[in-house]
């Protein structure tokens, strides 16, 4: 009952402060909306006017992608830390996340006219950096979780090389921006279009692996284990890791690549819970999406980009974390 009683007040704290959040960057902008003419337009009393487009075409697609986009992140580095039983792993450091930039930026560079080209070459290469960082770990024959690590940190050098060729190659008045952009994160060209297809993705990813709870739990005692248990390790680990993936390729096609968020996130999830049982991955996901939305409002205030907001966030919780580890008060795994 203790436990039931923690879990629920962890889960309202961060729905609150994510519905807090969301709510404030509603009114957060270069175009000022007040209370008063929100709740008009959400009435349908300033219909046609230009500050209903502005809060239906920009305003409130930023906040319901800054929600989407915290979430999927945070979602996918709860279960890459219950997966590889690793706190390091994340989408940032296993590779995932720069593989799925340089898809974007090569689409970039190709021509790609439509956000469903740049999102397919986002999954494309961050499959690619999955299953690269998977082929260095089998032929190197280290099933220790912390070689997907250090695989993912040589597959992250490689697409980063990438990247940076095809700054050099991009035309510095049009691809080299949009470039920059994916490698540092900004909702700032986000628009209602832009909403629907990683929305679908984001949805879809999550249900799915919230059904497959259970395979996820087993994994997180160790390939032997959930062998005993009757469950294949590696057909699993590729089903989820496929599915965050899709996840992590489709907020990436739309923002870029935001730092920390999919490292930290499960941190605090597991400080608020004490455990990664009972509602562990939802609240990854909300606590995701509270961070993003938390470094999107500095971010607009001073036209920045997220990732120098998030990594800012995550100094104090990494530290505090270190702080904990010294004293022994988190845990071996941790």
């Amino acid at each position: 009952m203790k436990k039931r009683g923690r879990d629920w007040a962890a889960a309202a704290a961060c729905l609150l402060l994510a519905g807090g959040l969301g709510t404030v960057s509603l009114f957060v902008g270069s175009f000022p909306l007040s209370l008063s003419q929100i709740g008009s337009i959400l009435t349908g009393g300033m219909e046609g006017t230009l500050e209903a487009q502005v809060f239906w075409q920009l305003r409130f697609p930023r906040m319901c992608m800054g929600l989407l986009a915290g979430w999927a992140l945070g979602l996918a580095g709860g279960v890459y830390q219950t997966v590889f039983r690793n706190p390091l792993a994340s989408p940032d450091l296993t590779g995932v996340a720069s593989g799925a930039s340089l898809g974007a930026a090569c689409a970039i560079v190709l021509g790609a006219g439509t956000r469903l080209e740049i999102m397919g070459g986002s999954f494309l290469m961050g499959m690619a950096a999955l299953a690269l960082v998977l082929l260095l770990v089998g032929a190197a024959r280290l099933e220790r979780t912390g070689s997907y690590i250090l695989a993912g940190v040589i597959v992250s050098s490689l697409a980063e090389a990438g990247l940076m060729t095809l700054k050099v190659m991009a035309d510095p008045e049009r691809e080299l921006a949009a470039i920059e952009v994916w490698t540092m994160g900004s909702l700032s060209a986000m628009t209602a279009d832009k909403l629907p297809l990683p929305a679908a993705a984001v949805v879809l990813c999550t249900v799915a692996l919230l059904l497959l709870r259970r395979p996820i739990l087993m994994l997180s005692l160790g390939d032997e284990q959930a062998r005993s248990l009757g469950l294949d390790p590696v057909f699993w680990r590729g089903v989820l890791l496929t599915l965050t993936t899709l996840m992590v390729a489709a907020v990436v096609s739309v923002l870029g690549a935001v730092a920390f968020v999919g490292l930290i996130a499960p941190h605090i999830a597991r400080l608020l819970l004490g455990r990664r049982g009972g509602p562990y991955l939802p609240l990854c996901g909300l606590v995701g999406g509270a961070v993003l939305l938390c470094a999107d409002l500095p971010a607009r205030v001073y036209t920045l980009p997220l990732s120098i907001f998030t990594v800012l966030l995550a100094v104090p919780v990494l530290a505090a974390l270190l702080w904990r580890r010294k004293e022994g008060a988190y845990g071996d795994d941790a």
